[in-house]
């Protein structure tokens, strides 16, 4: 065989980023060293064979040549990008050292460990909490995602926990309600399409703006931003009014179906029409189509995430198959994630025998506040001084990017980054370690959008001295003294000896099966036997005090809640920063073919407001408020209403002319009950622009 010929094998693997569908993937291995194709697995019934544009591209990101290779310690300002290469053992022993100084003068708390989930794997991802709880640094509050879903879905149903997603289709009506799975989700599209084809069910999005799925969908309602409660109140309304709520299913499974009913009468199609801007006629045919449909399933999206009334809005959205007795049928009921279907012992991944739940607890969302000194996060402890940072970008992810520029920039933080790529985070950070992306380690998956537990094999090295995030927390816990059997441990060894803790079979039986269907039966999934709350019923009127010390600001019972922030005189746009399809968050963004896709930073407007400010397709315009200013092209484009402008994101700052991007505008304000970020949540300014404007915002 000639040397130039390359030999290749299919080798499966688990798609580990930000998403639900958690793909099974099947992936080209050249010579045990590259990537070639990336397809997904056609064996596995949720995949179905299909993945995003995104990961079937991953050869040009694993190989991409601006990939960081060996730790680097700056030597200029920061933020500048200035550093020189420096061995592992020297960034090790210089993190280990400041960590150690900082503690020693400002006790332990004064370290703050910081991630999400650049990895979706779990020992990848949360291995970072085990050396906080051993070292006993300061906790964080994971709120930048998913908390006011995750509270809005639990407050009525009890648990994270729906319908199978491939029961979609079966379905007659599937409802894509605050998400755009052609973009963010593709799976979802393939079985909605089977749905359509077999047996012509009808699909609905709901959304601020006509997204590919929207384009795609037999109606569109296109809400104003953060109003999807009282879209959700008036379909019951209608469904009480005309006959299609199921009493029999309410007396049996909710506990006070005569109490919402009576709260709704006046919570009709004209009154949601004039909070959300939707015709009244809209809505009235959306109620009686969802109505009059059985099998009728919500796929409820991340949008509710993204709203200061996000948990109420889901919530309210959740009621719905419950007044209709959705659940009941096949192909009926609704889905956010399954996430509480599974039963981990993340002892050792995390350090849980090491937690000591008396050190304080810091809220991601709020990092600009956290480092700028803010005491309603610090408490009585110490500023923080020095951090770890690893499957994060927060510099251009975390909100109100101005005040967390503000905060890294302290001379007296220091930073260590753990990235695959020299991102703004990395930037502004001390020193910079290599990290492997997850063909080059091994790690345990669980899905959301679908019920599979994964396992995610090594499949080739590494390229120059890139770590793992596993391999990082042993080097450093060995500087430090920080003792637990889960630092002398590979990954692997910690996946096989969780999955024993947990109750599953070990690594190497999952690993032949390729994945472990975790879905419980019909009936436990259609809450048949009881909804997993403490009277088995289903909460139309939630204890929200159980679920947030901000719960006093919560509806009794669903309800528009009307805490979003005001579009006035100084600021009479809404912005919504939706996801772009190339991207996933800043994943993805440092590759030529998505930045080539998306074209530049844009925002989309409806044709009024362009006529009214002047503006056409391609003009440059500024949004402002409070916060900070950007820099953006207008598109315009049909599908939204007036007032409603919608940013794709999230692009690097250094693609913004004013050198900062658009989490500039948005807020770090919590959400209630319990938290929560909330980027869909802005109020902006907007004009021409026809001067340059300084890098950034102060």
């Amino acid at each position: 065989m000639s040397s130039a010929i390359q030999a290749s094998a299919i080798k499966a693997s688990v798609c580990p980023h930000d998403c639900p569908s958690t793909c099974a993937l099947a992936i080209e291995v050249i010579d045990g060293r590259q990537i070639g194709s990336v397809r997904g697995a056609e064996d596995n019934d949720y995949t179905a064979g299909v993945i995003c544009a995104k990961v079937s591209r991953y050869r040009e990101r694993i190989h991409h040549p601006d990939r960081l290779t060996q730790p680097l310690l700056r030597t200029g300002p920061k933020g500048a990008g200035q550093f020189r290469p420096i061995a592992w053992d020297e960034a090790l022993d210089r993190i280990a050292e400041r960590f150690a100084a900082d503690t020693a003068k400002w006790g332990s708390e004064a370290v703050w460990p910081f991630y999400y989930a650049g990895t979706m794997g779990l020992v990848q991802r949360d291995g970072i909490n085990r050396l906080r709880h051993v070292m006993r640094y300061s906790r964080q509050k994971l709120t930048i995602c998913t908390s006011l879903p995750d509270i809005g879905w639990r407050a009525g149903i009890g648990a994270a926990r729906g319908v199978d997603a491939r029961e979609i289709a079966k379905s007659d009506l599937i409802v894509v309600w605050g998400g755009n799975p052609v973009a963010t989700q593709v799976n979802v599209m393939t079985h909605v399409a089977r749905a359509r084809k077999e047996h012509g069910a009808k699909l609905v999005v709901v959304d601020p703006y006509r997204t590919p799925t929207a384009a795609a969908a037999d109606l569109h309602l296109a809400p104003q931003p953060g109003t999807d409660a009282a879209l959700a109140c008036a379909v019951m309304h209608v469904a009480f009014r005309d006959g299609w709520a199921d009493r029999n299913y309410m007396r049996d499974y909710a506990d006070c179906p005569d109490a919402l009913e009576a709260h709704l009468r006046d919570r009709g199609p004209a009154w949601a029409a004039a909070i959300t801007g939707v015709p009244a006629a809209q809505i009235e045919a959306f109620a009686t189509l969802y109505g009059q449909t059985r099998r009728s399933y919500i796929r409820c999206g991340y949008g509710f995430a993204r709203s200061r009334n996000g948990a109420a809005a889901m919530h309210a959205v959740t009621c719905l198959p419950t007044v209709t007795g959705a659940w009941q049928h096949e192909g009926g009921g609704a889905l956010w994630s399954n996430r509480s279907m599974y039963h981990w012992d993340k002892t050792l991944i995390e350090g849980l025998d090491a937690l000591d739940p008396s050190i304080r607890v810091l809220d991601m969302s709020r990092i600009g506040s956290v480092l700028t000194g803010d005491r309603s996060e610090l408490g009585s402890g110490p500023a923080v001084h020095s951090m770890l940072i690893q499957n994060q970008n927060p510099l251009t992810v975390c909100p109100d990017s101005n005040r967390v520029r503000k905060g890294f920039g302290r001379d007296d933080l220091f930073v260590a980054t753990h990235e695959q790529f020299l991102t703004e985070t990395a930037r502004w950070s001390d020193i910079v370690l290599p990290a492997t992306m997850f063909m080059e380690h091994d790690d345990i998956y669980q899905a959301g959008g679908h019920s599979h537990i994964q396992i995610g094999a090594k499949l080739i090295e590494p390229p120059g001295e890139c770590r793992s995030n596993h391999e990082v927390l042993q080097g450093l816990a060995s500087r430090l003294g920080a003792n637990h059997r889960g630092f002398e441990m590979t990954a692997l060894q910690v996946v096989n000896a969780t999955l024993s803790a947990s109750g599953y079979p070990d690594a190497e039986t999952v690993r032949q099966k390729r994945w472990i269907d975790e879905m419980p039966p019909f009936r436990t999934a259609h809450f048949l036997d009881g909804f997993p709350t403490p009277d088995r019923r289903f909460h139309f009127a939630p204890d929200w005090k159980t679920l947030g010390d901000r719960h006093a600001v919560m509806p009794a019972l669903p309800d528009q809640l009307d805490n979003t922030e005001t579009a006035g005189a100084d600021a009479p746009f809404r912005l919504v920063t939706a996801p772009a399809r190339s991207f996933l968050n800043t994943t993805f963004s440092e590759m030529n073919s998505g930045r080539k896709r998306e074209g530049r930073p844009t925002v989309l407007m409806h044709a009024e407001d362009a006529r009214r400010l002047g503006l056409v397709d391609g003009s440059k315009v500024r949004l402002g408020n409070i916060r900070g200013e950007v820099i953006l092209h207008a598109r315009i484009v049909d599908g939204q209403q007036p007032g409603v402008l919608v940013a794709e994101s999230i692009w690097p700052s250094e693609c913004f002319e004013s050198g900062i991007g658009i989490n500039a505008l948005t807020s770090d304000d919590p959400g209630p009950p319990w938290g929560g970020a909330v980027y869909h949540d802005t109020a902006v300014w907007m004009r021409e622009e026809v001067s340059e404007i300084a890098l950034a915002a102060d």
